[in-house]
């Protein structure tokens, strides 16, 4: 469980905000109206009241500042270290000072000005003080408006800090910028703290969690540290520094062997030996990384000296803890690219550290308390006699008879691993026969869920299909050249036959026509080059087909329009005319297309207000009814009947406050 939850801090107005917040709480919160003729221990009270009521808001919101910032004397000293480091903590005592001699201020003022008030002898007097008053309390405020603003910095920073346990089983990784920190926590916990192949990409303390052993355990991946003296390291350095001094977990010192980090191995060595004193108590493990670049075996002999001199310093480390001199735990190798090593580096830091915390608290007093609880109780051999456990002769030969199935994961190995061996999930079908089982199946056939279709006696319902489609084939071939029960002469057949051709072939030319419709334009039939649509072909047609032409000639003749001829007269101004004077037969017929081609006069509508009334009567009805229904939302200024503003009667903003003897408009 975390102990400390720097995210619930209190956001820290300013020095503006934080007078309006408690000016505007004064003025809604207590009484407005006073009068003069009021008697004066009234008056008295009135503005006392006043005073007193922004004095406690102002001391409650200091307060409430000072309490739930951390006290730096009172937190665990890595906590203690780390602000101090990031924020420096004499800087952050002093707004902390300042906060505190603002709250007390204030209070004295308010003391001072309730006294006074006491004896007030007007109402100018009495309202004079209290304007004094809180006129003072607000030029403190305005005077620690730096302290506010920096103390409103230091909480948006606490609230991004990790939350750290500094007493939960820790292990802790550090080491040089760049030599793979980031890559082995991302392997190992579910963190994604940025990896990239430059220095001091991690500026900051990283928190993950492992479990080992069904116990959760906490990762923290720290920036880089340079070898320089103490007073030269910066702030990224410090977290670092402080976390390795103040929390008590199991150390992994990173050395990059192919030092493609950009140091060597005896930059990084010197690096071990000048903190090798924050190492004392705790268990530590070096980690040699990026192995997939260059084995360790294959360093320099140099180089190999320095990392033993690094691996005797780590022995002493698991002597001074009381542990035997094994070099096993101590020097471990991996490539967190190639993942080999990850696993056992973590394993084996997770073992000490819990090892190491058991034997503390065996030694500790406390263990003494609950070793008197507990009673284990040991079973002794009643006699010499072995009894192994028995398993019926039955049982071993069906185990021995019995094949053991290969599983998945041993087929997957012994036909090239991951990413070569695919596993069928057809295999284990139940079918017919097993030459079956890897064969297509599709999905989907000609717009179709071919399982929709599927039928168990699909076979046999095929065949009754083609037995039916033979018997309707056999069928059609007898009755295609029969028409209502009787036999067709052979001339018939014969112009039947031609008929049907014909009409094939027209279908399919409306089908092409029809298809490139959008990409052809309409050409008028005037224009018509081909002469395809004349009463001429239609004759040559007819007549071809034995049918005589003339009628229907001359009714497509007599259907035709005149094109090209422009009006003359009106159809009324036509018909005058004709009773004047005598016409011959053409000229009548030319009035008779005319009149034919006249348009129908438009029907007229009727306008809104005449619609669905009988008569005038009705008609003024209505209009009265609609405007006696107008009279009341005209008097509330309504724009129509849909209009439904409630409006303010009083608004605050023109009501409020009070005005001066003489004037009525505060405007």
């Amino acid at each position: 469980m975390v102990q400390y939850n720097f995210k619930k801090i209190t956001v820290v107005p300013n020095g503006k905000d934080f007078i309006d917040i408690i000016l505007s709480r004064t003025q809604r919160q207590t009484p407005t109206v006073v009068h003069k003729g009021y008697a004066i221990n009234r008056l008295r009270q009135f503005y006392m009241r006043k005073v007193k009521y922004t004095q406690t808001n102002f001391h409650e919101k200091l307060s409430t500042i000072i309490e739930e910032f951390p006290r730096l004397a009172d937190i665990h000293p890595f906590y203690g270290d780390l602000l101090h480091v990031l924020y420096n903590k004499d800087h952050y005592k002093l707004a902390l000072g300042q906060i505190n001699t603002a709250r007390n201020l204030i209070s004295k003022i308010s003391k001072d000005y309730v006294k006074l008030l006491k004896y007030g002898d007007s109402l100018y007097r009495c309202k004079s003080l209290k304007v004094a008053a809180l006129g003072r309390m607000c030029t403190v405020m305005k005077r620690i408006s730096p302290s506010l603003a920096y103390l409103e910095q230091v909480r948006q920073h606490m609230a991004r800090l990790p939350s750290i346990d500094p007493n939960t089983r820790t292990i802790l990784i550090c080491g040089y910028p760049n030599v793979g920190k980031s890559s082995f926590m991302n392997k190992i916990t579910r963190a994604d703290v940025d990896v990239q192949p430059y220095a001091f990409t991690t500026k900051s303390l990283f928190v993950g969690h492992a479990d080992y052993k069904y116990l959760r355990y906490q990762v923290i991946d720290t920036p880089g540290i340079l070898d320089r003296p103490f007073e030269d390291r910066n702030i990224i350095e410090m977290c670092s520094i402080t976390a390795l001094a103040h929390l008590r977990a199991a150390v992994l010192f990173f050395l990059d062997v192919s030092g493609s980090c950009g140091y060597t191995i005896a930059q990084q060595a010197a690096l071990f030996h000048s903190i090798k004193s924050l190492f004392m108590n705790k268990p530590l493990i070096i980690v040699c990384n990026k192995t997939d670049l260059q084995p360790l075996d294959s360093i320099s002999d140099e180089d190999k000296k320095l990392v033993a001199e690094m691996k005797s310093e780590a022995m002493k480390t698991v002597l001074a803890q009381g542990g035997e001199a094994a070099d096993e735990g101590v020097l471990l190798t991996m490539s967190t690219l190639t993942e080999e090593g990850v696993m056992a580096v973590k394993n084996s830091a997770c073992e000490r550290l819990l090892n190491q915390r058991v034997e503390m608290k065996m030694k500790s007093k406390k263990i003494n308390d609950c070793l008197n609880r507990f009673h284990v109780a040991m079973p002794k051999p009643r006699d010499q006699k072995e009894r192994p456990p028995s398993i019926p002769q039955a049982i071993l030969d069906k185990l021995a008879a019995t094949e053991k199935r290969k599983t998945e994961k041993e087929l997957e190995e012994e036909n090239g691993g991951a990413g070569v061996y695919s596993a069928s999930l057809k295999k284990h079908y139940i079918l017919a026969d097993d030459e079956w089982k890897e064969d297509i199946l599709p999905e989907i056939l000609d717009g179709h869920n071919v399982y929709d279709f599927i039928d168990p006696d699909i076979l046999q319902r095929l065949e009754e299909l083609e037995q039916e489609e033979g018997l309707r084939q056999a069928e059609a071939a007898e009755e295609d050249f029969e028409m209502d029960g009787e036999e067709l002469t052979a001339e018939e057949k014969k112009a039947l036959a031609a008929i049907r051709r014909k009409k094939s072939i027209l279908i399919q030319e409306h089908r092409i026509k029809k298809s490139t419709a959008e990409s052809r334009s309409i050409v008028p039939r005037k224009f018509d080059k081909d002469k395809k649509f004349t009463t001429d072909r239609m004759g040559r047609q007819l007549s071809a087909l034995g049918i005589d032409p003339s009628k229907a000639i001359e009714r497509a003749r007599s259907r035709s329009v005149l094109r090209g001829r422009k009006r003359e007269r009106s159809a009324s101004r036509a018909d005058d005319d004709a009773m004047d004077m005598d016409v011959d037969v053409d000229q009548q017929a030319n009035k008779k297309l005319r009149v034919r081609s006249t348009s129908r006069s438009r029907s007229k509508s009727k306008a809104p207000n005449e619609e669905g009334l009988k008569d005038e009567k009705q008609r003024t009805k209505a209009i009265k009814l609609f405007k006696k229904s107008a009279q009341k939302r005209n008097k509330d200024a309504r724009r129509g009947e849909s209009d439904r503003v409630i409006p303010t009667l009083r608004p605050k903003h023109l009501f409020s406050g009070k005005r001066s003897i003489g004037k009525t408009d505060r405007r």
